[in-house]
């Protein structure tokens, strides 16, 4: 089921709000726990139920295993280090076989020219994030950082619909304490109110936004077999909005609707198109991915503590992996070692200390990330060199006729532009909206406050109240497909 479906706006969430409430006014507080984990089981199943003994599996396993490391040592023989062990080879195991297992084949084939018959297993939803949720419980409950806890607050802590199948990958710490608060149990206007907001935000940026863009990058990154110039930078630039207005619409959606329930998520976007270095870019987009690689990856093989080479070589590690958790792919691979590479490089200007205007630090921020999303996008290697000889000029120019006849005098200087007598951006199916519609995005992305912060500032007012409302009904309008998220592939 998609936040951005019929059948989730005005059926599941509708209902699963007013039930859980009901049982809670009746004082049922277990049993509407017990709803609400149900409820997020048929939310994960409407998309293939044959998965839903996959996640169960998970979450028993790594809930035995997690309350076993917090237990008592002196009640058991076998050592805790080696429970960790097996606890996080047995997700790692399951996400790999499920994500990695044709890629691998794939690879193995080509390497030995064997002919190996691929599994075509279908990625099951979600398992990407719930394997880093539940490795991340089993990490600190062995630090002894979590406590027992009983089996229907971890299931609540897994399955929990908002943040189910996209995260963010919400820390155990973040959850526990929320639901041991028995001011959740009651109806809060205040974050109903808030939460239709930040939900009309997110569908928004996914139904308007995100799903147009997607027009223009999927025709120049899958369609067109020849991009020129401005085609090109119309296509990476289209994907670079369309994967942040998806994700971080995704997000709000998400956040939204746990604030219904009186569940506060964290944040996982803060204006990432705004920063003017690679690693502050990292500080604001997909933040609690990043806190994951930070806390359970970096900082455990050594982080910044063994010299600089040291250091850049954890780093290095780290963006690999996140390039690899991302998807089964060398392009992926190849797109986290390209931000390994920024990142180092940002470090070393760093120590040399030569400091260079804030716009220019953005110019060359900004480009770098739509570049690199270049390579994250494309299904093969060849699409993506398809974009990036187009943004170059090899292809030449595409521009309007009447503008070629004017600008005809730099043929002399090696300029060429496109020779079929075809309209404006007709290698992406687009037009002069196109550049409209781009304009539109760098707007949103750089003078606009981010959700989170007009979250923060949200008051209950008549102005707020319709402007939510032209938001959302607007947006329904403009539902004529339900498409997923990107991150669902993920």
């Amino acid at each position: 089921m998609l936040f951005n479906s019929i059948e989730f706006i005005y059926l599941f969430l509708p209902i699963t709000f007013f039930l859980y409430f009901y049982l809670n006014r009746k004082k049922f507080y277990v049993i509407s726990k017990v709803f609400l984990i149900f409820a997020s089981l048929f939310f994960y199943s409407w998309w293939n139920i044959y998965y839903l003994p996959l996640i169960l599996v998970s979450i028993i396993f790594n809930f035995y295993i997690g309350n076993y490391l917090t237990s008592d040592i002196s009640q058991f023989f076998l050592n805790k280090k080696y429970i960790l062990t097996f606890g996080i080879l047995g997700n790692i195991f399951l996400l790999s076989y499920f994500k990695y297992s044709d890629f691998l084949i794939l690879n193995i084939n080509r390497i030995t020219k064997l002919e190996l018959s691929s599994l075509n297993i279908a990625l099951p939803l979600a398992i990407s994030f719930f394997t880093f949720q539940q490795i991340a419980f089993l990490v600190d409950s062995y630090r002894r950082e979590t406590y027992k806890t009983n089996f229907i607050d971890y299931c609540f802590f897994i399955t929990f619909f908002p943040q189910l199948i996209a995260g963010p990958i919400v820390h155990h710490k973040e959850i526990f304490t929320q639901i041991s608060n028995t001011l959740i149990t009651a109806m809060n206007y205040k974050n109903i109110a808030s939460g239709l907001f930040i939900f009309s935000i997110g569908l928004f940026k996914k139904v308007v936004l995100a799903d147009n863009f997607s027009n223009w990058a999927s025709e120049g990154f899958d369609e067109t077999s020849i991009l020129y110039f401005f085609g090109s930078w119309c296509t990476s630039l289209s994907y670079t909005f369309q994967i942040y207005f998806d994700f971080s619409g995704y997000t709000d959606m998400a956040l939204g609707c746990a604030l219904l329930f009186n569940f506060k998520l964290p944040i996982n976007f803060n204006s990432p198109y705004k920063a003017l270095d690679i690693q502050n870019f990292w500080r604001r987009w997909h933040i609690t991915l990043s806190r994951f690689l930070r806390e359970y990856i970096y900082i455990p093989i050594g982080g910044n503590k063994n010299g600089q080479l040291k250091t850049f070589f954890n780093l290095m590690i780290v963006f690999i992996i996140g390039g690899i958790w991302h998807g089964a792919g060398w392009t992926f691979i190849f797109w986290g070692f390209l931000h390994g590479v920024g990142i180092i490089i940002n470090r070393l200007w760093k120590l040399i200390g030569i400091k260079i205007p804030e716009f220019l630090c953005w110019i060359i921020t900004f480009n770098f990330i739509n570049f690199t999303w270049i390579f994250f996008r494309a299904r093969e290697w060849r699409d993506a060199i398809k974009v990036i000889k187009g943004m170059s000029g090899i292809n030449g120019f595409d521009l309007p006729n009447r503008v070629i006849v004017k600008l005809s005098f730099l043929n002399d200087f090696g300029i060429n532009f496109r020779e079929e007598n075809n309209r404006f951006l007709s290698d992406i199916n687009g037009d002069i909206n196109t550049l409209f519609w781009l304009a539109f995005g760098f707007f949103l992305v750089l003078a606009f406050k981010n959700s989170n912060e007009q979250m923060n500032l949200f008051k209950s007012t008549y102005y707020k109240l319709i402007s939510t409302l032209f938001i959302f009904i607007s947006s329904l309008f403009m539902i004529n497909r339900t498409s997923e998220f990107l991150y669902f592939n993920f």
